[in-house]
């Protein structure tokens, strides 16, 4: 059997509130399965494997946004080629920013993003913090949102879930992250798939196909979705 090779985009500068943790979990619940897997931590200066089966990126300070900017620049023509190409993508809050066509800044400067996914974002007057839940096609999917930046979708592109506790992309229109092609964007930490049994399966799902597996076996997911429930009954 082939390996799945699990890419950690930016763990070094992209890598807060825990996000690092949906890497673990995908590898985990590959290696529970006894499906080969692999993880490749690619930081500033190092070239995307061509056989890339999971690409996992985190949220960061500005002060990292602003360290990789010109090195994903650099990446944009290879990543844009995985997306078209079906390769699984999970981005969340400053990586899901910067996978969108630009972020404008209060000041009006516009940074250009990789248009990855067809979203932009601009910068809000206030910064948007509490927990928060989303319904989504695999469930509830809950987490805590830290984020000044206001994200809105093209028309046609789908929203990861609709918020029920909490801001979202922009805390206007109730959507709450994106997904086009196999590439998802979300403000989501916590992390997102620690306490999303279902979602991660669904990334799996795709990335697995690659190398002939076609069915996940089953997993006893009790733990992760008793945490889920005590995470719902977190006020906001």
């Amino acid at each position: 059997m082939k390996t799945i090779n699990i890419v950690h985009l930016y763990a070094k500068e992209m890598n807060i509130y825990g996000d690092n943790g949906n890497v673990a979990i995908l590898h985990k619940r590959l290696q529970w399965r006894g499906i080969p897997s692999k993880v490749m931590h690619i930081n500033v200066g190092d070239t995307l494997p061509v056989d890339s089966h999971i690409i996992i990126g985190g949220g960061g300070q500005d002060a990292g946004q602003s360290a990789i900017a010109s090195d994903m620049k650099k990446k944009q023509k290879t990543l844009l080629r995985m997306r078209d190409d079906g390769v699984v993508m999970l981005m969340i809050c400053g990586m899901y920013q910067m996978f969108g066509h630009y972020f404008k800044t209060t000041e009006g400067v516009v940074i250009p993003g990789l248009g990855i996914l067809d979203a932009y974002t601009d910068a809000g007057d206030k910064r948007i913090i509490g927990n928060i839940s989303t319904k989504s096609h695999w469930g509830t999917l809950v987490g805590y949102e830290n984020h000044s930046g206001k994200t809105y979708l093209a028309e046609g592109i789908k929203q990861l879930g609709v918020t029920k506790i909490g801001q979202g992309n922009n805390g206007e229109d109730t959507t709450e992250g994106a997904q086009q092609n196999n590439v998802y964007g979300s403000y989501l930490h916590g992390p997102l798939l620690a306490k999303a049994p279902q979602f991660a399966d669904a990334l799996l799902e795709k990335a697995v196909q690659n190398i002939g597996v076609h069915k996940l076996s089953l997993l006893d997911d009790s733990i992760a979705d008793a945490a889920k429930h005590v995470a719902l009954r977190r006020p906001r």
